[in-house]
């Protein structure tokens, strides 16, 4: 059994003994903390907390624990039902609620999940806010209300439509383009809420035909459902059949898009961002930002057009962050997550959809040929396994200084830029090792720099 407490949340593995795993007992007491915050912090004059969850076969049996946690501390719950991450971050800001949670353990296998802690922006804690309700938990610093003061719980199932006419109303999604363009479309759910939710918002964009594979929002995942090339051998083989345009593969919580090409091959979760980030920019002026690990092809594609690129430390809220900093009209993070402002400060699946189809629309392209007009990079993932009493910070500290001579950026452990490559690494705030991302023009380029620094690595241990 696994439980992980953190800034953002907290996520394990259901059942098990209490502090262990992710019990009953540990769900009311984090949502305790959470509640409490809320109500010391918030500057919204609202009593809703809004809550939302993917299919897991756990999430019935979650969402009712933590509505009624928050009834007891006396919140009225808006429960939006079975709705994906970017849904519930926008019903936050519709409903004008004081903060939400979304019950999802993301693209983690089936028996876990997660409380992930919304604001009144419906925009993630940072890592202060996280810290205090990490304190609060642990210190038990809460009261309930009494029964003159719970809270009421209402069910409101309209944010998927709400969600889908919100992504339809932005200004460079074009409707009558994707419509005109007669797109046949496959989508590998993972038997969660992108079986509900994308073929409604498909069909509204005009797409001519949609193919669901796992679209039955079961919990009971059919595969690994993080969307990477090895857990999708059944959609990339449909693709191979040649009956389809494109496919679009989502996790569980519909935050993050990957895309396979019309002849099965992958897209590259790294280039979903660099290609709506290259049709957004060719319509409207601004900066970009994506996370430390991310590809520099986007790095590439902001200067094609004369504007900024920065880079942020690995976490959607960190990455949110910088955007608001830089003016960035566009960001997200190389895992297949889109920010898009002009909808909200999340990543969001569905607009990551609606603005492919519109610029592949406009481009005349097969998805093959779209893919090939960016810059080629690959990036190689390794990681560096080391004792509990390892000095990590020490050890990239000694990194840093051996390569002081080269471009450094030390926000987020330490990334090395060499003129055509760069290697990022970046300690685990759960287990004693050092992930070690590196991209160059080709994967063999990339596994050599990798390991090469490993090998750095290894000689100061």
């Amino acid at each position: 059994m696994t439980l992980i407490k953190s800034i953002s949340g907290i996520r394990g593995t259901i059942g098990g003994a209490v502090g262990e795993g992710l019990t009953p007992l540990d769900i009311v007491k984090f949502t305790s903390a959470y509640a409490t915050f809320i109500r010391r912090t918030s500057q919204v004059k609202s009593n809703k907390i809004v809550v939302g969850r993917d299919a897991r076969i756990s999430g019935e049996m979650v969402k009712n624990i933590v509505c009624g946690t928050l009834m007891g501390m006396g919140f009225d719950v808006v429960n939006i039902g079975l709705a994906s991450t970017p849904t519930t971050e926008l019903a936050v800001a519709m409903e004008g609620a004081c903060g939400g949670i979304i019950l999802t353990a993301s693209h983690n296998p089936r028996q876990w999940n997660a409380l992930k802690l919304l604001n009144e922006c419906g925009e993630f804690l940072n890592a202060s806010e996280g810290n205090e309700v990490l304190r609060i938990a642990e210190a038990e610093d809460f009261d309930y209300a009494d029964v003159e003061n719970l809270g009421r719980y209402v069910e409101d199932d309209s944010y998927d439509q709400k969600h889908i006419d919100s992504v339809l109303a932005l200004n460079l999604v074009d409707v009558e383009a994707i419509r005109k363009a007669g797109f046949r479309v496959a989508v590998d759910a993972v038997n969660s809420v992108g079986g509900i939710i994308l073929p409604q918002l498909l069909r509204q964009l005009g797409v001519k035909e949609v193919t669901m594979l796992y679209g039955e929002p079961t919990g009971d995942f059919q595969h690994n459902p993080e969307p990477l090339e090895k857990n999708l051998g059944d959609i990339m083989g449909l693709m191979k059949e040649g009956n389809h345009d494109v496919a679009f593969v989502v996790d569980p919580d519909v935050d993050r898009l990957a895309m396979i090409c019309e002849n099965g091959d992958m897209y590259g979760e790294e280039y979903t961002l660099v290609t709506v980030a290259d049709y957004v920019l060719k319509h409207t002026p601004g900066n970009t930002v994506s996370n430390l690990s991310s590809t520099r092809a986007l790095r590439d594609v902001t200067e094609k057009y004369g504007y900024q690129y920065n880079a942020a430390a690995v976490g959607e809220v960190n990455v949110t962050t910088k955007m608001k900093e830089t003016g960035a009209v566009i960001g997200g993070e190389g895992n297949g997550g889109v920010i898009y402002p002009a909808s909200h400060y999340g990543r969001d699946a569905l607009v990551g959809i609606a603005l492919f189809l519109s610029h592949l629309a406009h481009s005349g392209m097969k998805v093959s040929e779209l893919r090939a007009t960016y810059p080629p990079y690959f990036i190689a993932k390794n990681r560096i396994d080391l004792t509990p009493d390892t000095d990590v910070d020490l050890i990239l500290a000694k990194v840093k200084e051996l390569y002081k001579d080269e471009q450094v950026n030390d926000i987020d452990g330490v990334k090395i830029d060499f003129p055509d490559r760069w290697v990022h690494l970046r300690k685990s705030n759960t287990e004693p090792i050092i992930r070690v991302y590196s991209e160059a023009a080709t994967m063999e380029a990339a596994d050599e720099l990798g390991r090469r620094i490993m090998d750095v690595v290894y000689s100061l241990v």
